[in-house]
């Protein structure tokens, strides 16, 4: 019988080894079950038969252990395995199943392929139809492996032999396309075959040339092409390679998609498809050479995360037939995504698909959407059921409005495709309460309608850009509920280099130039903040030293431009500031102008990120920095007790954000803590626990009530149903995060705002108290190798549930409250400690395993 084994090593921060573009990846992997601790480890590598062992390395490193041996070159593969030691044990554990990973193309000179599109002028201004591209090569050999490299300007689908390539949309993503165009690579060898083969690709616009942006958009941000890269590599069984690229002998043609827009939606004419366009055989007469453009092959990068896919199907709730034809379809969920329908009918019925998050009056909502028409349209051929979904576009919604259906509707017509960068789901959280339970399905909804490839803001409207103060609130909880390590530190990458000369940070990333609200680009606080405490969270859950230590010159920057411009006064008191955006006090056609002094708020990101900074570089071994910007986190503290605390404890701005601010950030002396928290206990009573904060305030505000005695007062927030509140959506249906409190007023109107989302997960951020405080599970070691159980019950609230895989496996806590006090079942994973306190008891030490503990009992500490 095999010993228990650990689990098979992954790499870096991919679901798989791929195309990886570290030639030292690093390395994790999960111990047996009941291992404890690891003592040592021992990696073996497969170098193409030639055998690699580190021997037994005395530690109990686990988590992102550095290579063991020489980098691995473009393209080479390597299989990997690893066994454990246990504390104590004389035996190794199993070796792990074998992992395999494959460096993609590592260096310029790897490249051969160059964008090939369309061969005909195009209007730049105007809405060009998507070309397609191909190319008829042979293979006289048996093949015995195939890579596919490939990436585009604007969008791509690759088909080879009729069939497709991947399951990704919207590839290659959204990258600073200058500086960083993502690549795939694909094992293609199950496609190929001895003899004709032939390769092509749909091309779209999407945010390389598409319209994208405020007010109608912008036009051909990064380009006027709309360009293939791709370069299919092919190994013979007898060792002979042969290489088929993008240059100046493939053909182009128009395709099907007459339009293409990320906002707009897509037209797809059936009666110009020819299914077999992409097989081997004369493609007819409309294809002509393509033309070449240029890239930098020392562009071309690999990507760090998974890419945007469909995840689930979901079909309709109802289908309700209107008396001029239209069936108005109810998801029942708001989600990201894009329908996918089989209809037939003659040649030439238009079938029209629209969009919205939203009804009024039993109609579609349109006004919300802005500019964004979110319409796909299909022209039928007649020669039978077609099945057909947008290739290039993504919609938010819950409602469709379906016109020109021919013939019957059947239930299984229409089904809705969720889409979203596919990460590895690590969060759960549940408790006595449904309405609670709701809410936090609704954050996690938010959170997969949001995450397409960068954090945006909303799925539906004319903007869906990445802001970077909604994540800086909102990556507590991200990083909980999903694995988003590798995406956000690649998003992270694209923010350093969007970050100017001078240290600012835009508002967000990417940059669509000459946007006129948001330029030129200004430092803003919260916002720009997301170059230090962003990195920092990421390293805190899940571990990662590299990651904060590639982006410690961006936050150094950012935080060395806020001390110029404070200057001697250490008071960033200047400048345009978007405060507590979107308190609920401030009026629809102006979100900033909130009840907390801007400068207040800008004064207390500044001594937050300076302190954080200091704790980033006291980590990275940076001791100077880190004193450095500890006393400087000091003395801004002091400038804002100074300026913004009166001498009787209350804050100049008499509002929940500024105390909670002073309260979390830890900004208050020890009497004006109790001050200031007594006097925000007062002020959300005195509103009958109706929320009053914004992006700002949101997140802080439960926690600070908490850590200055005054839990109950935290729950009488989270529990309140009248608007505003967390709740109050969920009593008006909401199955996402709303932007605003009151998107919708208790009437049933929409809020009059232009700026009026049901999907935007910044609101969302108490989730990470949920988990914290309700659940109980906080890390207090990066990655979670150390971590407490707390939970703190109130609100009426019976029990609670929570879940999370960390780096070293799955930690769980799981309480109820009993007659006697509270029973808690605790589960620490290997290569963990935990202390536990439960309500009333003294701390407890846990190792690994299951624990079961009643605060009934005597607790004790642990030996």
């Amino acid at each position: 019988m095999l010993s228990p084994q650990p689990s098979p090593v992954s790499f870096e921060h991919l679901p798989d080894g791929l195309g990886i573009g570290v030639p030292a990846p690093r390395l994790t992997w999960t111990l047996p079950p009941g291992t404890g601790r690891q003592e040592a480890y021992e990696l073996e590598l497969d170098r193409s038969g030639a055998l690699h062992r580190t021997g037994r390395v005395d530690s109990a490193e686990q988590v992102l252990v550095p290579w063991p041996g020489e980098p691995l070159a473009a393209r080479e593969r390597v299989t990997v395995r690893v066994r454990v030691w246990a504390a104590g044990a004389a035996e190794p554990s199993g070796w792990s199943e074998p992992s395999t990973v494959e460096a993609g193309l590592l260096g310029p000179a790897d490249w051969a392929a160059v964008p090939v599109g369309a061969g005909w002028d195009e209007d730049p201004d105007a809405d060009r139809r998507p070309a397609r591209v191909r190319k008829d090569f042979r293979l006289d050999r048996p093949v015995a492996r195939a890579r596919l490299y490939v990436t585009a300007h604007g969008l791509y689908e690759v088909e080879i032999n009729g069939r497709r390539v991947g399951d990704e949309a919207l590839a290659p993503g959204w990258t600073v396309y200058p500086h960083r165009l993502r690549y795939r690579t694909h094992d293609v060898t199950a496609h190929l075959t001895q003899g004709a083969n032939t390769i092509g690709a749909w091309l779209g616009d999407g945010w390389y040339r598409g319209r994208y942006g405020f007010d109608g958009g912008t036009r051909n941000i990064y380009g006027t092409d709309q360009s293939l890269i791709a370069q299919l590599e092919v190994t013979y069984e007898d060792g002979t390679t042969v290489t088929v690229g993008t240059d100046g002998t493939w053909t182009a043609a128009p395709g099907p998609i007459l339009t293409s827009g990320l906002y707009e939606g897509e037209t797809f004419d059936a009666r110009l498809h020819d299914p077999h366009w992409a097989r081997p055989g004369a493609p007819g007469t409309d294809w002509t050479p393509v033309r070449v453009h240029a890239r930098d092959p020392r562009t071309l990068v690999a990507p760090q995360g998974p890419p945007v896919r469909c995840t689930e199907e979901i079909a309709p709730v109802t289908v309700t037939r209107k008396d001029d034809g239209r069936h108005l379809i109810d998801f029942g969920q708001n989600l990201v995504g894009r329908l996918r329908i089989t209809v037939d009918g003659p040649a030439g019925t238009t079938v029209t698909l629209r969009h919205a998050e939203i009804l009024q009056d039993g109609e579609l909502a349109t006004r919300p959407l802005r500019e964004a028409h979110a319409t796909d349209t299909l022209i039928l051929a007649g020669d039978g059921p077609f099945t057909w979904e947008p290739r290039f576009t993504l919609h938010g919604f819950r409602y469709a409005e379906i016109t020109g259906w021919p013939g019957d509707f059947g239930a299984d017509a229409v089904t809705a495709r969720v889409h979203h960068t596919d990460m590895r789901r690590t969060g759960w959280f549940e408790c006595s309460d449904s309405l609670i339970n709701r809410l936090h399905e609704n954050v996690v909804w938010s959170m997969r309608g949001n995450f397409v490839d960068i954090p945006t803001d909303c799925p539906q409207r004319d903007e869906r850009l990445g802001w970077t103060g909604d994540i800086q609130v909102f990556a507590p909880t991200a990083s909980y509920l999903y694995d988003c390590a590798g995406m956000l530190d690649s998003w992270l990458t694209d923010v350093g280099l969007e970050q100017l000369p001078d240290g600012t940070v835009p508002w967000y990333v990417p940059v669509i130039p000459g946007e006129p609200m948001w330029t030129p680009i200004q430092p803003g606080a919260a916002w720009g903040d997301v170059a230090t405490l962003t990195p920092w969270t990421l390293y805190q859950r899940f571990g990662d030293l590299d990651l904060l230590r590639r982006h410690h010159p961006m936050a150094t920057a950012w935080v060395d431009l806020v001390e110029r411009l404070a200057g001697p006064s250490r008071l960033w008191d200047t400048g345009f500031q978007l405060g507590d955006w979107l308190d609920p006090a401030a009026p629809p056609d102006d979100p900033a102008a909130g009840r907390t002094d801007r400068y207040l708020v800008a004064t207390a990101y500044f001594a937050h990120s300076a302190r954080h900074l200091s704790l980033a570089a006291a980590e990275l071994g940076e001791e100077q920095d880190a004193q450095r910007y500890a006393r400087l986190a000091d003395e801004v503290a002091d400038a804002f007790r100074r300026r913004y605390v009166t001498a009787d404890g209350r804050m100049t701005s008499d509002s929940p954000t500024a105390y909670a601010l002073g309260i979390a950030f830890g900004l208050l002396t020890e009497q004006q803590r109790g001050a200031a928290g007594e006097r925000l206990a007062e002020l959300v009573r005195g509103d009958d626990a109706r929320i009053a904060t914004g992006f700002v305030g949101t997140p802080l505000i439960c926690d600070a009530l908490t850590d200055t005695g005054h839990l109950d007062v935290a729950y009488r927030l989270l529990t309140q149903t009248e608007c505003p509140s967390w709740l109050y959506p969920v009593t008006m249906g909401a199955t996402t995060v709303w932007e605003r409190w009151d998107s919708m007023r208790p009437d049933g109107s929409l809020n009059p705002g232009g700026m009026t989302s049901f999907n935007h997960y910044a609101l969302g951020a108490v989730a990470d108290w949920l988990h914290r405080v309700v659940g109980g599970i906080t890390a207090t070691a990066p990655g979670y190798r150390e971590l407490t159980f707390r939970p703190l019950p109130g609100g009426g609230i019976t029990w609670a549930r929570t879940r999370h895989v960390t780096p070293y496996g799955a930690v769980s806590a799981s309480w109820e409250s009993t007659a006697t006090g509270m029973e808690a079942r605790l589960t620490v994973p290997d290569g963990c400690r935990a202390t536990a306190v439960l309500p009333g008891c003294r701390p407890v030490r846990l190792g690994p395993g299951e624990h079961n503990l009643s605060s009934s009992e005597k607790a004790t500490e642990a030996a």
